[in-house]
């Protein structure tokens, strides 16, 4: 079964993160997803702040970018929220958009090199174990956290090219594809991964995938999306969003699931009229469209 959730558009003011988590939670939503984008919110505050207001919904923060981080204290931060939300949090790390990296001056010259040794040293600090590692960008000696979480929880990456998406299948737990993925996308991303999980030797588990979709209903929605597609570069072809109504959105879904996704987030446009009714439209209309739990499964 593949997961709906919804994306907190940091072009929103913080102060309105509450009645929209509420409205998530209430109206049964599975998961909501938020963006540390520079210069808007911050990821790991914004989501402490929904799980604490909430008590079933999942929070997933995609992404949080490591030139902006220390290991460690990104270690510290994700163990809090696995503490005090036992099983509901998603973290995602990744390169961060490298124009907004140099201008705070934290952009690496090897982005790749940096991922791969932020993704090693938290995966190891959030089993527990005691990290000494001197690497090109991660420097950590006898680092151990004192407060792990009590099962390592999955660390996700960010991913798109074809050498960071080998990275993910090498060293992380999940991916999350952009909204630009189109279904195709997915089934070339899932190759790149799964080689990245050969050439590891990781033959067992299973590698989560989060899959944004963009998103537009009611009576502009189609222009809504064709904006903001071009605003970001793209033709405005089908395969990049679907506008409509919950049975088109529903089917736009499936496909990406059918692709490989096991979490699709529906993005609304940067300028939803009604973002608290986009949650409702997702959980009230979309989601009883897509095939449910089977019997017996939580």
């Amino acid at each position: 079964m593949t997961s709906l959730g919804v994306v907190f558009r940091p072009q929103l003011p913080p102060e309105r993160l509450r009645a929209l988590v509420r409205e998530a939670e209430e109206a049964g939503l599975e998961e909501l997803w938020l963006w540390e984008d520079c210069f808007l919110e911050g990821g790991i505050s914004a989501a402490a702040a929904a799980l604490a207001w909430t008590e079933r919904l999942r929070v997933g923060v995609g992404l949080l970018p490591v030139p902006l981080r220390n290991v460690a204290v990104t270690a510290m931060e994700a163990a809090t929220l696995h503490r005090l939300f036992p099983g509901r949090a998603v973290l995602a790390v990744g390169h961060g958009v490298q124009e907004w990296m140099g201008q705070v001056g934290a952009r690496a010259e090897s982005p790749l090199t940096l991922l791969r040794e932020h993704l090693d040293a938290l995966r190891a600090l959030l089993r527990g174990e005691r990290v000494t590692t001197d690497g090109r960008y991660v420097k950590l000696d006898g680092v151990a956290l004192d407060w792990p979480p009590a099962e390592a929880p999955e660390v996700l990456t960010g991913a798109a090219g074809p050498r960071t998406l080998r990275l993910a299948g090498e060293a992380a737990d999940g991916t999350v594809l952009t909204a630009s993925t189109t279904v195709d996308g997915v089934r070339r991303a899932l190759r790149l991964i799964d080689e990245g999980r050969r050439a590891a030797g990781r033959t067992t588990g299973h590698h989560r995938v989060v899959v944004y979709l963009r998103t537009a209903t009611g009576a502009d929605a189609a222009a809504r999306l064709r904006a903001e597609i071009e605003a970001n570069g793209e033709d405005p072809v089908p395969e990049h969003g679907v506008a409509g109504d919950a049975d088109t959105v529903a089917k736009a879904v499936q496909r990406l699931a059918d692709a490989g996704a096991d979490t699709v987030v529906l993005q609304p446009t940067a300028d939803e009229p009604d973002p608290e009714g986009f949650v409702r439209f997702a959980a009230g209309q979309v989601r009883p469209l897509l095939p449910q739990d089977p019997p017996g499964r939580s």
